[in-house]
C-alpha cells in the first residue's frame, strides 16, 4: 500500500539495539511512503519501540503509550520491541493501542497498518520466542554523528535475572561479509563512527559458523571507516585475541564495556553467569597492560535476591579495586518468569536503592581519577551536532566527554583537543590544537 502524505513518528526506549531497529523501522516506513517526524507532532501512525530491562523500563513505556494515545488519539498506536513481546496482554489492556508487534515482526510493521483506521480490537502478531528464528538486519542513521550498526540478536545466556532470552530469541547473527556491507554503507552516507552493538555480541557467528574476532579484522579493513567502537562484551567471550587486536588497529577505539553485575562469586553462581570474578579481573588486567588509557566501563546489578549484606560488601571491595572507569549501576528489579524469583533471601527496596547509591559514588570517584589521569594530554575529538550553541562537544578515542567553545564548523569532524580540566557537569575541557579534515 502506498502511504504517501501520510506521517509516522516514533519513540525508542532502552538500549542501543532498539535505537538501531528503530532507525531501520522508520526507513522501512518512508520506503512506502511515509515521512519521519518528531514524535511530538500530530502523526498517522506512532511506533513505540519497548524496552523491558527492568521494572522501570516496563512503566516507562506504558506512560510513553499513554502520552502518544492522549496526544495522538485518532492515530494508529503501535507498540513493539521487549515489553511488546514479553507482556502483550498488559499493554493490550490499555485502551487505544491498536497493534502489538513481536521482535520477530518488527520491520513488516507497515504490512499490518491496512488503511489507517483505529482497530476495533488490538491486533497482536507475535512469535513464541523459540519460533523466533529470522535476522534482520539494522542500524541508525541521521539520529547523531555515530551509527550504531547491529551485529547480532538474541542471547542462549539464561542468567536466572533476565529476560531477554524470551524476548529476543536464541543468539544469530548475519555473514560477516552482509554486515561489512551494510557497515560500508553507513560510512557511504557520510558516517565517521560506528558502534557495534547486539544482544551478546561476542557471541558473533554462532549461526554462521565464524567469529567475532574475524568480523573485527574484516571491518578494520574499511579505509574510510575513521572509528568502530565494541558494545558490551560478556568477559568470559572477551578474548586474548580480541584485545591486542583492538590494541594494533587505529580504528577499533580503546573502549570496553564488560557486564560484571556483582563481585560476589557466591552471587555470580546464584545469577547462573558464565564465568567467576577471577575471569573479570584478569580481562580488565589485560586490557590496562595492553591499553593503559582505555575506558573500561562495567555494569552492576545491586540488590539481587540472594545477595546478602557479606556478600555486597565483597562485591564492593572487589570493584573498588578494579582499574576501571565507570560503573553502570543499578537496583535489582524483579522480572516475571525468571528463576531470580525462587532466589532467597530477598533484599529490600530501599536497600537495594541505598547500595545502588554507593555504587554510583564509587563509580563517580573512578571516572574523576581516570579524567583526572587523562588532562594535559592530547587526543582526537569527534565532535556532534550540538543544539545550544553555547558550546560543542564530542569523544576522545577513550570515551571522555570533551566539551570546546561552539564552531559550528567542527561537527561530526574529528579535531585534536589537549584536555585541560574537569568541568562541574562531569565533562571535561579541551582546547584544540589542530584541526583535520574528515
Amino acid at each position: 500500500m502506498d502511504y504517501s502524505g501520510k506521517k509516522a513518528a516514533f519513540y525508542t526506549l532502552g538500549c542501543k539495539l532498539n535505537f538501531s531497529e528503530t532507525s531501520s523501522i522508520a526507513r522501512r516506513f518512508e520506503d512506502v511512503g511515509f515521512e519521519r517526524i518528531e514524535f511530538s507532532e500530530k502523526a498517522d501512525v506512532v511506533v513505540i519501540n519497548s524496552c523491558s530491562v527492568t521494572a522501570e523500563g516496563d512503566k516507562k513505556t506504558r506512560n510513553i503509550i499513554r502520552q502518544a494515545i492522549r496526544r495522538n488519539p485518532d492515530s494508529v498506536i503501535v507498540v513493539t520491541g521487549c515489553y511488546a513481546q514479553l507482556q502483550p496482554e498488559t499493554i493490550q489492556k490499555i485502551e487505544g493501542v491498536d497493534l502489538i508487534v513481536g521482535s520477530a515482526e518488527k520491520l513488516s510493521i507497515p504490512e499490518y497498518l491496512g488503511d489507517l483506521t483505529k482497530k476495533a480490537q488490538t491486533e497482536i502478531h507475535i512469535q513464541a520466542p523459540k519460533q523466533i528464528k529470522n535476522y534482520f538486519h539494522a542500524y541508525s542513521f541521521g539520529d547523531r554523528t555515530r551509527s550504531f550498526l547491529k551485529v547480532q540478536d538474541g542471547c542462549d545466556y539464561y542468567c536466572t535475572y533476565c529476560t531477554i532470552p524470551f524476548a529476543r530469541g536464541r543468539s544469530r547473527n548475519d555473514s560477516i561479509a552482509n554486515t561489512v556491507a551494510e557497515a560500508r554503507e553507513i560510512v557511504a552516507k557520510g558516517t565517521l563512527e560506528i558502534i557495534l552493538t547486539g544482544v551478546n555480541i561476542g557471541d558473533f557467528g554462532k549461526s554462521t559458523g565464524e567469529e567475532f574476532i574475524d568480523l573485527l579484522k574484516e571491518l578494520d579493513k574499511i579505509e574510510d571507516l575513521r572509528r568502530i567502537r565494541i558494545s558490551s562484551v560478556e568477559p568470559n567471550l572477551l578474548t586474548d585475541e580480541v584485545i591486542e587486536f583492538v590494541a594494533r588497529s587505529q580504528r577499533i577505539m580503546p573502549h570496553f564495556h564488560l557486564p560484571l553485575q556483582s563481585g560476589s562469586n557466591d552471587v555470580l553462581a546464584l545469577m547462573k553467569r558464565k564465568y567467576k570474578r577471577e575471569v573479570f579481573e584478569s580481562r580488565v588486567e589485560k586490557i590496562k597492560k595492553e591499553l593503559p588509557s582505555a575506558f573500561v566501563g562495567v555494569d552492576v546489578i545491586a540488590g539481587t535476591n540472594g545477595e546478602t549484606d557479606e556478600f555486597f560488601r565483597d562485591s564492593y571491595r572487589f570493584i573498588a579495586d578494579l582499574e576501571v572507569s565507570q560503573l553502570h549501576a543499578f537496583p535489582y528489579s524483579e522480572r516475571p518468569g525468571t528463576k531470580a524469583l525462587e532466589i532467597k533471601p530477598v533484599v529490600p527496596v530501599e536497600e537495594r536503592k541505598q547500595r545502588t547509591q554507593r555504587l554510583i559514588a564509587l563509580s563517580e570517584r573512578k571516572t574523576t581519577y581516570f579524567y583526572q589521569q587523562q588532562l594535559g594530554t592530547t587526543h582526537e575529538v569527534l565532535f556532534e551536532e550540538q543544539k545550544d550553541k553555547v558550546s560543542i562537544s564530542g569523544f576522545t578515542e577513550n570515551y571522555i566527554r570533551v566539551e570546546t567553545s561552539y564552531n559550528k564548523a567542527l561537527e561530526n569532524r574529528i579535531v585534536s583537543v589537549k584536555l585541560e580540566n574537569i568541568l562541574p557537569n562531569g565533562n571535561v575541557w579541551g582546547s584544540l590544537v589542530e584541526q583535520r579534515n574528515s
